[in-house]
């Protein structure tokens, strides 16, 4: 059960995951659809000789009074060499060589990108989540290698990933579910869609320059008795069973990642 200091606690934690940019930011638009944003003086940084040999894939334009940047071309190839001179110039994170898709508003894919400027480019990602419960009620739960560039160390749900370029949200849901748990989805027991959890803020990314936004589906389901998760990819440090009092604890000492507590919360009604 919840205690009123962990209620002020999520409530907190539910505004600060839905906050305004620390900045201004200007659009970045691929043909007349916007599909991120970044502040005025960001791209900037590149370098005056680097944006000038850019100009056939990104300029400063104006809209309806509205500054911002304008892809040229085909906006993958674009956003492709826009993330290179980012990197070159210091101002990407983590290198991954994975690619993201970049919707617009309404939901509509229209590009790809390398997942390390998502943050400072403003555009939105899709993750999925899924809750693994014991059958007595206890969860298992993950705590996220300390090589990790995001979150090092903090406790997660079973397992939590990006939905890549080239995935489905069910593929990606099979895919990470074994790849961070070693478990197959068939041998899991009442699968079941939890729900979605968005969240908007500002990221250190970029010199601080980040902004998030990120749908995030989540599913739930039970792992029978004598299954144990084993990660697979490197990317776990270790997986414990806990109780829900013990997980609310936790939570509120600031153990998980906002992603997970947020999650958790829902899966538990709370």
């Amino acid at each position: 059960m919840s205690t009123p200091s962990f209620a002020s606690w999520l409530a907190a934690l539910r505004v600060g995951a839905d906050q305004p940019p620390l900045r201004p930011r200007v659009p970045l638009w691929a043909g007349t659809v916007q599909i991120g944003s970044v502040e005025p003086g960001f791209l900037s940084q590149i370098g005056p000789q680097r944006l000038f040999e850019l100009r056939e894939v990104l300029s400063k334009v104006e809209r309806a009074g509205v500054g911002g940047w304008q892809l040229h071309g085909d906006p993958t190839q674009s956003l492709a060499v826009l993330a290179h001179a980012l990197r070159d110039a210091g101002l990407a994170h983590v290198w991954r060589n994975e690619q993201l898709a970049v919707p617009d508003a309404d939901g509509q894919v229209v590009a790809t990108i390398e997942r390390a400027v998502i943050r400072v480019l403003g555009t939105t990602t899709r993750a999925v989540h899924l809750v693994g419960a014991a059958p007595d009620g206890r969860v298992w739960l993950q705590q996220r290698a300390f090589s990790k560039p995001n979150d090092p160390g903090l406790w997660d749900t079973l397992m939590g990933g990006m939905v890549s370029a080239a995935d489905t949200l069910d593929s990606a849901l099979e895919r990470e579910t074994w790849e961070e748990a070693g478990l197959h989805l068939q041998q899991l027991h009442g699968l079941r869609y939890g729900g979605q959890v968005t969240t908007r803020r500002p990221a250190d990314d970029g010199g601080g320059a980040g902004y998030v936004v990120e749908h995030i589906d989540w599913f739930a389901c039970t792992v029978p008795d004598g299954m144990e998760p084993v990660n697979q990819d490197g990317e776990v440090e270790r997986f414990e069973l806990w109780d829900q009092a013990t997980t609310l604890q936790q939570m509120e000492q600031g153990a998980f990642t906002a992603e997970a507590a947020l999650i958790l919360a829902d899966y538990w009604g709370l």
